[in-house]
């Protein structure tokens, strides 16, 4: 079993399967314990369907609280890291795909039966708020939108009305769910190094929308 947030682990494994961060993507792994540990009080139910799994790390964390565990990455160059890295667990399949172009209702039927689940994901900026929009959109059985993103984003998303930051992403996700940031990471807590901070949010989906409107 490797440490996947040891930097030597990631070194190791990158240069075993030839493997090169790609920026387009957002490739940055998490390596600290104490905010993978806060990641895990969030999550609760007995599935949870992860994006972008990295090399695996919080994929073999959520595996040891949850009863199954469905990760979609899309960078087909991760297949054998993973196979490797999760080869002990017996709860978690990889699909190889663009979360934006799966289908979800699909995916989630058939690998949860219809069971309310955790969602827990890393996510790039380029797709933070279609990924959050089409998750709270769809009105899947999500109990709770468990992300990291950029620190810039959370503060949109949680900001109240009135300030500078309050725009249609904050009322678009204070309409469908109660947001919260659980904790500030800094840049030094990823391999390879962003350049902006990072922000684990969680976002309790609302089983009712605030305010009923007649066309959302």
């Amino acid at each position: 079993m490797y440490d996947l947030t040891s930097i030597e682990s990631i070194r190791y494994l990158s240069n075993k399967y030839g493997f090169n961060f790609k920026k387009g993507l957002g490739q940055n792994f998490l390596t600290d314990k104490g905010v993978l540990s806060k990641i895990l009080q969030e999550q609760t139910t007995p599935g949870v369907l992860e994006i972008g799994p990295g090399f695996g790390t919080l994929t073999a964390a959520l595996a040891t609280k949850a009863q199954k565990v469905v990760s979609i990455e899309i960078d087909k160059n991760l297949e054998k890291v993973l196979a490797e890295t999760l080869a002990g667990f017996s709860n978690i399949k990889i699909v190889f795909g663009d979360i934006l172009k799966i289908d979800l209702k699909k995916l989630l039927a058939e690998e949860f039966n219809g069971d309310i689940i955790d969602v827990a994901a890393n996510l790039p900026y380029y797709i933070t708020t279609p990924v959050i929009m089409l998750l709270l959109e769809m009105r899947l059985n999500i109990r709770k939108i468990i992300l990291m993103i950029q620190k810039e984003v959370a503060q949109r998303i949680t900001s109240k009305p009135g300030t500078k930051d309050y725009g249609a992403l904050s009322v678009a996700c204070q309409y469908y769910s109660n947001p919260k940031i659980v904790t500030y990471v800094s840049p030094d807590k990823f391999i390879p190094r962003p350049k902006v901070d990072s922000v684990v949010i969680s976002l309790e989906v609302l089983k009712e929308p605030k305010v009923i409107v007649k066309d959302e």
